[in-house]
């Protein structure tokens, strides 16, 4: 493969050898000639390396980065099989204590916006000062090595402080966003057992502060294993401390004896550093474990593919209970300053996030694929209102981005900016797929794989494919894989999860199309496969034709197979607002699905629907959707407290039941 795209490719953005060598993975090219004695031509023939090579391109790794270990590791890999395979056996460090080694000072750390408020920034020296008094505040609580600590937090500074102080004494971190409800964050948090819950007293959304100090009395009821609370007055400062809740006040923490066990504790690399969440829309949500040295080694790498440099500020707009808060927290490794919001993306108006943008000078930002097109049905133009010209990267996650989108991005930030389409998973704590400061930009195709991540695309029987469809496979191990699922002993859920399919190969549970010049488009889970007559399509490329369209705001398409044997391909669709769904727009809908991607594929039914449920992450609820129209109970399929918009899918319940009596009495 080359860095050449074939004729017809719309190119959005290409590297220069000017722009690539102002890089961080310059950088990490130069040290590998100077140091490894190795070259490469082009971005494929490192890649292939990274694949092909793994124990000396994660050496690399360490040693670029300068990866200290208090006890030095064994080997690199003691095995490649998959489950099982063990990176740097011996080895012991923290992943705090490098995140907090380096030589800032005075230069900000975190810059945090509240909405409606300017931004306030941490140094690096008050962010160091600040993790060793919660470290030893957690120490004085008693919180040791192992020890779960539970944070009911918005994205605000105390919680990245809070996180670090936990990783530096060893401690096992896991958060759940105050939107959540009671019940989903009982489920995510009673199964670690959480010595100490440290929450927020409320969070800012939408012009509001919302209050969330009864939700925490009710999590303290309902987690008998909690021993301390520490409460963080961040939404109300000025409220007197709610005596009721028996909570240690965050500042008191922080005003401790910070002397008093501040060193970090040296563990093994697979120690767990914190547990994230499945998606728990069809049932308790699984423990996903991760370990210090492989989150460590995993989130230095991708500030390379990402082109984090220091000095950088990057905006992410994300919830605490998304991966994408702790990569963006990672981020700090690379010495970029973050940028923390509260508050909505969509405040006072759609274009909220671009608005914090420009307001803190970001030059990486960060948002949900649907963020970018809602924005772009408003019709207005970003850059028109405020100054964009700082952001020089511009990522998009959590769902694919319609072609329309990706032309749209440079008018709406800068003619300059690079856009960044990335894929991966909770699962890993990263990207498989994304781009480089190294490949051109492609309208409507995430660039390549990420280094160290050796992906393919497979088709049932097990063989790479080429320019079709095929399940987003990973033939090698990476030291971010889970270490293992909480509550998982023997392995099994774990096994289920990922190496069922393919015996030793990570399918990870997404339809991929790999060109023939090495760029990829995600088609969306493969566990909601459109399958008509054989042929399948992803979900995805639906989606990229039907909302690019100025009439409609939203669509989820079904693909379900009925027992009769038949097949029913809905889409539902939410109107823009001045539109309606009538026959007219069917028309339009059904043509543009037929001329712009197969006529096999045009649905049953077109449905105007009031709006399309996703999980609090953001991704589309095809599957529970699916399952309700079979016939089972909405209880059944999905936790109400894991999705955000619950009244919908009362709609959609009421709508299965109704098709059901219907078909039933057509059948009488």
């Amino acid at each position: 493969m080359s860095d050449t795209i074939p004729a017809g490719g719309e190119i959005l953005w290409r590297p220069t050898p000017e722009s690539i060598a102002e890089t961080r993975i310059a950088r990490y090219l130069g040290w590998l000639e100077q140091e490894r004695g190795l070259t490469f031509d082009d971005y494929w023939a490192l890649h292939r390396w990274s694949v092909e090579h793994l124990e000396d391109f994660w050496q690399s790794i360490w040693d670029f980065f300068d990866v200290r270990a208090e006890t030095p590791p064994e080997e690199v890999l003691s095995s490649r099989t998959m489950p099982g395979a063990r990176w740097f056996p011996g080895s012991t460090l923290n992943f705090a204590e490098r995140l907090l080694r380096n030589d800032f000072t005075d230069e900000p750390a975190m810059i945090f916006v509240r909405e409606g408020e300017e931004p306030v920034e941490t140094s690096w020296s008050t962010l160091r000062e600040q993790v060793a008094a919660v470290a030893a505040g957690l120490t004085r609580l008693g919180v040791e090595r192992g020890d779960r600590v539970a944070a009911y937090m918005p994205n605000v500074p105390e919680t990245v402080v809070a996180f670090l102080g936990c990783a530096s004494v060893g401690a096992i971190w896991t958060a759940c966003a105050p939107d959540f409800g009671t019940r989903s964050v009982v489920e995510r948090f009673a199964q670690l057992e959480p010595k100490v819950l440290i929450a927020a007293d409320g969070y800012a959304f939408n012009g509001k502060r919302r209050d969330r100090r009864e939700v925490v009395a009710e999590l303290q009821r309902s987690l008998p294993s909690v021993e301390h609370t520490v409460l963080v007055r961040t939404a109300f400062p000025d409220d007197e401390p709610d005596e009721a809740l028996g909570a240690v006040d965050w500042r008191d923490l922080l005003e401790g004896d910070a002397d008093a066990g501040t060193a970090p504790v040296a563990v093994p690399f697979e120690h767990p550093l914190w547990v994230l969440y499945s998606s728990g829309t069809t049932g308790t949500p699984k423990g996903i474990v991760h370990g210090h040295g492989g989150m460590l080694l995993e989130q230095l790498k991708s500030g390379l593919c990402l082109d984090l440099r220091p000095g950088d500020r990057f905006l992410f707009y994300t919830s605490t209970a998304w991966v994408v808060w702790n990569m963006h927290v990672s981020s700090l490794l690379a010495g970029v300053a973050i940028v923390l919001y509260d508050g909505s993306p969509a405040f006072p108006d759609p274009m909220g996030t671009f608005r914090v943008a420009a307001q803190t000078q970001a030059t990486i930002v960060g948002v949900g694929a649907a963020y970018v097109t809602g924005v772009r049905k408003t019709g207005v133009l970003p850059s028109q209102e405020v100054d964009l010209s700082s952001v020089r990267h511009l990522i998009t996650t959590g769902s694919p981005l319609p072609p329309a989108d990706w032309r749209w991005v440079q008018d709406a930030v800068n003619p300059d900016v690079r856009l960044d389409s990335a894929c991966g998973g909770t699962d890993v704590g990263t990207a498989f797929i994304g781009g480089s400061p190294m490949l051109p930009v492609e309208v409507g195709e995430i660039p390549g794989p990420w280094l160290g991540c050796a992906v393919e695309a497979w088709s049932p029987e097990g063989e790479p494919v080429i320019g079709e469809l095929g399940e987003l496979v990973v033939t090698e191990p990476m030291p971010s894989m889970p270490v293992f699922f909480w509550n998982d002993p023997d392995g099994e859920r774990y096994h289920e999860s990922y190496f069922s399919t393919y015996p030793g190969v990570w399918r990870h549970g997404d339809w991929i199309r790999i060109s023939d010049h090495g760029t990829l488009i995600v088609a969306g889970r493969s566990d909601s496969t459109l399958n008509r007559l054989g042929v399948r399509m992803g979900s995805a490329d639906i989606y990229a034709v039907v909302e690019q369209m100025e009439e409609v705001a939203d669509s989820i398409v079904l693909g379900v197979e009925l027992e009769d044997g038949g097949y029913w391909m809905p889409l539902f669709v939410v109107p823009a607002e001045g539109h309606e769904l009538d026959d007219d727009l069917r028309a339009k809908i059904n043509g543009a699905i037929a001329d712009g991607l197969s006529r096999r594929h045009v649905p049953d039914e077109v449905i105007a629907a009031p709006a399309v449920p996703r999980t609090l992450t953001g991704k589309k609820l095809e599957v529970p959707l699916k399952r309700l129209v079979q016939g089972e109970t909405l209880e059944r399929v999905v936790n109400l407290g894991a999705v955000d918009k619950p009244d919908a899918l009362e709609w959609y319940a009421e709508f299965a039941a109704r098709r059901r009596e219907e078909a039933g009495a057509s059948t009488g």
